[in-house]
């Protein structure tokens, strides 16, 4: 979505915020209940969870292999195998294991507290909320499930339960520091910065470079005017998480409002070229290219923010600072060699199987060589583990390109049902609508993504004025058509 380049951080960036908050990359290690079984076995455990904690996956699982000759049904230690498959990239045999964990403790909290994460992280916050009630049920002392338990309620928009459940979070528990990043998250969604920042400081977070932390603390730095302290820690993120659309957007926002043109539009304008940039980096690439003098080399820019996105998906466009395989698949593609970057993504596919990662990088490189059904093959083993936004898009484009209108249709709504806070699924639900003429939900739709900061995008207030003049409020529509108007640069006409 386009909008000022000013605008306010909006309840899609926090539900963000809460998600990195409280699961960070993968289900965390956290459970605080101490296992149950032998000596032996706990010994093997814990000596597991260090190698873990040091990066050592293979003593790990070599650790981990000689604990199940000991106790081979102990949930516990599925547990542990599950989140050591997660760490190592074998998300697909990880989800087996923590089920495996369940058959042999269905009321072993830490086993529910897994499930329940991946629940969250392949359907949504709604779908996982059963899941943690249950593990705090099982483990009500664990307050590493009422930390994860409150983070969930905030992403489905419950803040206030959310803070009721961070208050029953002692300060002396381990989840202290993050149960104050939560609140603090909460504190800057409210707009009370100051507290927000206090609240960031007490948990310690940000000083050891936890990404959530980092992100909050350049945020409440972009609100406070803090403009060049953002961009440097937003900066630092966009190199240690190259792939990461969210980061990059608000590193090139901190330049703006810093004025730091030549810097960012040497950093962003090859990616504000791509057919899947986003709307508000073309903006800023195009103003800043204004602000330059540069009003020719401005103008492409800036007729593609007004004009909105184009449908089309770059799957696969080069870019050189994500890692390997990504790197050199979508290099391959780039240069045209679809037959070579296919062979790779089987052989990748051979050798992962049980990546849901390796999944959806071989369903892209099959939606980029034309084959839809491929592609969706590979995207259902992808989202078994995890449904992002990025992947659910090329899913319903997979669905169209074979004709079905109406999976497609039924992947794009349940995403908004599990994904209320995401403007752009809103929007594209919205044009969908328009196209049936229900025009009542478009309106919902579009007041929805509004509201979460949207609000400055021509395009979606061109269509909520055909909105408001379908249901009969032609003042509001004559409105809404002025503020479109006024945000498009001289000379541009709709398409």
């Amino acid at each position: 979505m386009i909008s000022r380049p000013e605008r306010a951080v909006g309840a899609a960036l926090i539900a963000a915020l809460l998600v990195l908050a409280s699961c960070g990359e993968a289900p965390a290690d956290k459970a605080a209940q101490k296992p149950v079984g032998s000596e032996p076995f706990i010994a093997l455990l814990e000596q597991a969870r260090g190698e873990m904690a040091s990066g050592e996956l293979a003593e790990a699982g070599r650790l981990l292999d000689e604990a199940r000759t000991v106790e081979t049904d102990n949930p516990a230690l599925w547990v542990a195998i599950a989140r050591l498959r997660f760490r190592g990239g074998e998300q697909v045999a990880a989800v087996e294991a923590a089920n495996r964990a369940l058959q042999f403790g269905p009321a072993h909290g830490p086993a529910l507290l897994m499930r329940a994460q991946l629940v969250r992280d392949a359907h949504g916050a709604a779908a996982a909320r059963d899941w943690f009630e249950a593990a705090l049920a099982a483990d009500p002392a664990n307050a590493a499930i009422r930390v994860e338990h409150a983070a969930t309620l905030g992403e489905s928009g419950d803040y206030r339960a959310m803070l009721v459940a961070l208050d029953r979070v002692g300060e002396t528990s381990p989840e202290a520091r993050r149960a104050h990043l939560l609140r603090a998250v909460l504190a800057a969604r409210a707009g009370e910065h100051v507290l927000a920042r206090s609240l960031l400081a007490r948990s310690e977070l940000a000083e050891e470079g936890v990404p959530a932390a980092l992100l909050l603390d350049a945020l409440i730095d972009l609100s406070q005017g803090n403009h060049d302290s953002a961009a440097v820690t937003l900066g630092d993120l966009a190199r240690r998480q190259p792939g990461n659309v969210r980061v990059a957007e608000l590193h090139a926002r901190a330049l703006w409002l810093g004025q730091r043109n030549r810097e960012l539009v040497d950093l962003y304008a090859p990616n504000a070229r791509r057919a899947d940039a986003s709307a508000y980096l073309a903006m800023l690439v195009g103003r800043s290219l204004e602000r330059l003098g540069q009003r020719d080399e401005a103008a492409p820019f800036l007729e593609r923010a007004h004009t909105g996105p184009s449908g089309e998906l770059a799957l696969l466009a080069g870019n050189e600072n994500l890692p390997e395989p990504t790197a050199r698949l979508r290099a391959r593609l780039a240069s045209g060699d679809r037959r070579a970057a296919m062979r790779e993504a089987e052989t990748l596919r051979g050798r992962y199987e049980t990546s849901s990662d390796i999944a959806a990088l071989a369903g892209d490189v099959a939606l980029a060589a034309g084959d839809a059904e491929g592609a969706l093959a590979l995207y259902r083993v992808a989202v078994s583990v995890r449904r992002p936004w990025p992947l659910a898009k090329k899913a319903i484009r997979a669905y169209r390109a074979l004709g079905d209108e109406a999976a497609a249709d039924r992947l794009l709504a349940r995403h908004v049902a599990g994904e209320p806070n995401n403007a752009e699924a809103l929007a594209m639900l919205a044009a969908r609508s328009a196209q049936r003429e229900d025009w009542l939900r478009v309106k919902l739709l579009i007041d929805r993504a509004i509201a979460l900061g949207s609000g400055s995008d021509p395009a979606l207030l061109r269509l909520r004025a055909d909105a408001a003049e379908a249901v009969g409020e032609p003042d509001r529509a004559a409105r809404f058509a002025a503020r479109a108007d006024a945000l498009a640069p001289a000379g541009f006409v709709p398409r």
